[in-house]
């Protein structure tokens, strides 16, 4: 025996349960008891070679036989010299390789080009037991698996597992050679609607053309990843100032901005692009990607089809908004929100008519939060549908309280219009409050209606059946409101108050003021000027035909309490109120 065997062997420890006859048992120990077995594992799918203690190879299985001819081993092959391969195939030594194996772990080592597994079992007077496995099959199956599992199955880009290893390893070569690199966090503008309006097919041949332009604005050491939806990644390496990272950003905007030919249909999207610098902006990935987050969303508040570079003030103004957002959600739970009403004054008979509900939030240590501040955010993450039911429910129970039949206005967002809920929420507000349906209003924008447009008008049908009335706000401001006028009847029809207030110093607020008057006679419909303020204002509103006002000269927005007061001594006339 070698004495490189003779060691292996007795490095393999001597376990309680043989693989022999045992004489204890009555049955005699048989010298081809070894041979036998050896013939009996023929039906077994691994290979199995038997070794004797001198370390030559006394059986050998036909899976065995067939595997070592397969892997060049062919003639009668001693256990030395497959050790001695075992070696150089996992990288160990005699040593470490026998105390793996007798520790229970089987090794994957490389032999001819294939991929064998390999399990050592001492076998008590005898030498050894040798269990080989070819598994480069399996080995190079795992291998797709793994590498599919870390690209993008539509666009064939990396996703976000093989971009972190392309940012760990760009990460590594900022430490090891101070190379920089920048990460530029694309998310794509107008795409939504596409999708929509367009289909899944359209909106998946559309990210892959986004994909194949971003490979093409590259160089060879960058990465382009698709991390979900329709949000891209670009690596850009090297990067030894800001300047190389806006010059890809401001290439980015441009090229995917472009328009494109997809089933014969000419589509226009945009970009917005939130760029982060190693090793300025951070040192590690979930710290560059976080920043390039918030920079992506500043390109986005400042309109979209932009670029920004992450600042620090961005992550303070983030905590802040994510401290806002938490303290929403616990708003309506300790009723913190509150209802104001604007008085809305019939010009023909000076009376008031309705009211438009404001929500406030009172806070219990910022004080009173301005709905700008706060609306948008309860849009973006889905608060606004259960805080405009609230809306819905309290201004019904405020309005069934007042002296006067006036109607109350609710403001109802596009969000909010969209949820199955809405007409039934209606329902139930006006059972519950006992207010008659003619005197809820609901104030729809444009918004809304550039939505499922069937489905919006179905829903409107239903609520003017249930005798809610309907009115269009801020018309005038978007693209279509004439045609939606031809869609569906509207009660009334609210003049923005960028109309009422560029009366006074542009020749056409006049002229638009007074086309929307008498358009909204000829239909049957009332038209609400919003935001008059003073007495010009409100002469010249009157002589344009305008039925209706509503402004700080009338009543600035009013608390509950402070409303009902007022309705209360209907003598006493409105703050501004013309004589």
């Amino acid at each position: 025996m070698t004495a490189s065997l003779s060691a292996a062997l007795r490095l393999m420890p001597s376990p309680t349960p043989t693989l022999l006859p045992d004489p204890a048992s009555g049955l005699r120990p048989d010298a081809t008891a070894s041979q036998r077995l050896a013939r009996g594992l023929d039906a077994v799918r691994h290979g199995v070679l038997l070794v004797d203690a001198d370390g030559r190879i006394t059986a050998c299985t036909a899976p065995a036989l067939a595997l070592l001819h397969r892997l060049g081993l062919g003639g009668a092959p001693t256990f030395r010299r497959l050790l001695r391969l075992a070696r150089s195939g996992c990288g160990l030594g005699t040593r470490e390789l026998v105390a793996r194996l007798r520790g229970g772990i089987v090794l994957d080592v490389a032999l001819g080009g294939h991929s064998v597994q390999v399990e050592l079992h001492p076998v008590p007077g005898e030498g050894a037991a040798l269990v080989l496995e070819d598994v480069s099959a399996r080995r190079a199956a795992e291998s797709r698996a793994h590498a599919l599992a870390r690209l993008d199955p539509l666009t064939g880009l990396p996703n976000r597992l093989q971009l972190r290893e392309h940012l760990d390893a760009a990460l590594l070569r900022l430490h090891r050679k101070a190379e920089g690199c920048a990460v530029l966090l694309v998310d794509l503008d107008r795409f939504k609607p596409v999708n929509d309006t367009l289909g899944h097919p359209v909106g998946d041949a559309l990210l892959q053309k986004v994909a194949d332009r971003l490979r093409a604005m590259v160089r060879a050491g960058d990465a382009v990843a698709r991390i979900g939806g329709d949000e891209f990644v670009v690596l850009q390496a090297g990067v030894s100032g800001p300047d190389e990272a806006q010059a890809l950003a401001r290439r980015v905007v441009d090229l995917v901005g472009r328009t494109y030919m997809i089933e014969g249909q000419l589509l226009s999207i945009g970009a917005s692009v939130g760029v982060a610098l190693a090793p300025a902006d951070g040192q590690d990935a979930d710290r560059l990607l976080k920043n390039a987050d918030l920079a992506l969303y500043r390109a986005k508040l400042d309109g979209r089809n932009t670029f920004r570079f992450f600042e620090p003030a961005m992550d303070a103004r983030m905590q802040a908004r994510r401290r806002l957002e938490l303290d929403m959600r616990q708003a309506l739970a300790r009723r913190e929100f509150q209802l104001h009403y604007q008085p809305q004054l019939n010009l023909a008979d000076e009376r008031l008519v309705g009211c438009e509900a404001l929500i406030r939030w009172r806070h219990p240590e910022r004080g009173l939060v301005s709905p700008l501040d706060f609306i948008p955010l309860a849009e973006e993450i889905g608060l606004i549908v259960p805080i405009g039911e609230w809306v819905i429910r309290q201004a019904c129970r405020d309005a069934a309280s007042w002296p006067q039949p006036l109607s109350v206005a609710v403001n109802v967002s596009p969000a909010q219009f969209k949820s199955d809920r809405l007409v039934e929420t209606i329902v139930s507000a006006l059972a519950n409050a006992g207010l008659p349906a003619a005197r809820l209003e609901i104030e729809i924008t444009e918004g809304v209606l550039l939505q499922d447009n069937e489905k919006t008008l179905h829903t409107l049908h239903r609520l003017r059946d249930l005798g809610v009335r309907v009115s269009m706000d801020d018309f005038g401001t978007g693209y279509s409101s004439l045609s939606y006028l031809r869609a569906f009847p509207f009660d009334k029809i609210k003049i923005d108050r960028s109309f009422v207030t560029d009366m006074g110093t542009k020749a056409d607020g006049e002229a638009i003021i007074r086309a929307i008057a008498g358009l909204g006679r000829s239909l049957g419909m009332t038209t609400v000027a919003e935001g008059v303020e003073t007495a010009e204002q409100l002469r010249r509103i009157r002589a344009e035909g305008c039925t209706d006002v509503q402004g700080y000269l009338i009543s600035k927005p009013l608390a509950a309490d402070d409303l009902l007061r007022l309705l209360s001594a209907p003598a006493t006339p409105l703050p501004g109120a013309p004589a």
